[in-house]
C-alpha cells in the first residue's frame, strides 16, 4: 500500500510539473487578448479613442490592463502589459510584441480594489530606447505627460508635445489623459520566454523587429496595423 501512495504522489507531481508551463503560457495569452480587446474597446468610440494623429505619429504603444490599486491612499499598484512599436520607418507596420510590467506611482483618483487600464503613447526613438532597459521610471527618466484626446489634441500644450511618453487610463467606461510620473514600467522577460518559448533580447522585439509575432499576439498585431497602418513619426528614413 506504501508504495501505492508513493507511485500515485509521484505521478500526481509528474503531471502537475508538465501541465505548469502550459498553465502559465495560457496566462500570458489572455494577457494578449485582453490587450486587443481594450484596443478595440478605445477605439471604437472617437470622441473618446486615442487621437488618431498622435497614434500615427507614436514609435510604440503599451496597453496595461486590469492595473488595481492595493489599498486606500497611497497603497501600491501593480499591472501586466505589453508594448508594441513600428517595425520600420517607411511601412509603418506594427513589430513583434514584448512583455512589460507597470507599478507604483499615484496614478490619480483611483479608489481601493478599482481596476484601470492604461495606454502608454511613446512618440520618439528616445523614448523607445528606454524600453530597452530592464525597468525605468516615468517623469524621473523618460519624460511623461498626460495625453491629450477628442479634436483638439493637436492643439495641446508643448509640455504635451514634447513628451516622450504620453499617458492614458480607462476607468468605469472614462477614458482620459492622466499623470503617470513616479510609476516604474520593468521588462517581463519571464513572460516573453513563455510566449517565444527562448529567452529574446527586448532589443531584437522591439527596434530590430526581427522576430516573428508569435500566434497569441497575431490579433493585437492586426488590430494595431488596421487603426493605425502608416508611419507618421519623426523617424529617418534607413
Amino acid at each position: 500500500m506504501r508504495f501505492l501512495v508513493v507511485g500515485f504522489s509521484a505521478i500526481w507531481l509528474w503531471l502537475g510539473s508538465a501541465t505548469a508551463p502550459a498553465h502559465a503560457q495560457n496566462k500570458e495569452v489572455e494577457r494578449l487578448q485582453r490587450c486587443t480587446e481594450i484596443l478595440h474597446e478605445i477605439m471604437a468610440t472617437p470622441e473618446q479613442a486615442v487621437p488618431q494623429g498622435l497614434l500615427d505619429r507614436a514609435e510604440c504603444i503599451g496597453i496595461i490592463p486590469g492595473v488595481k490599486k492595493l489599498a486606500f491612499g497611497f497603497g501600491g499598484r501593480h499591472g501586466k502589459g505589453v508594448v508594441v512599436c513600428r517595425k520600420d520607418a517607411l511601412a509603418g507596420f506594427w513589430g513583434p510584441p514584448a512583455m512589460y510590467t507597470l507599478s507604483g506611482g499615484s496614478f490619480g483618483l483611483q479608489l481601493g480594489g478599482e481596476s484601470t487600464d492604461f495606454v502608454l503613447l511613446v512618440m520618439n526613438l528616445k523614448g523607445a530606447e528606454y524600453l530597452l532597459r530592464s525597468k525605468f521610471t516615468l517623469g524621473a527618466d523618460a519624460s511623461a505627460a498626460a495625453g491629450p484626446k477628442g479634436r483638439t489634441a493637436e492643439a495641446s500644450t508643448d509640455v504635451q508635445m514634447r513628451a516622450e511618453i504620453l499617458t492614458y487610463s480607462r476607468s468605469r467606461g472614462l477614458f482620459a489623459g492622466i499623470s503617470l510620473e513616479g510609476a516604474v514600467v520593468r521588462q517581463d522577460r519571464d513572460a516573453n520566454k513563455k510566449i517565444y518559448g527562448r529567452e529574446i533580447e527586448v532589443k531584437r522585439l522591439l527596434l530590430v523587429s526581427d522576430v516573428a509575432v508569435p500566434p497569441a499576439a497575431q490579433p493585437l498585431i492586426n488590430a494595431l496595423n488596421r487603426y493605425s497602418p502608416k508611419n507618421l513619426s519623426a523617424r529617418p528614413a534607413p
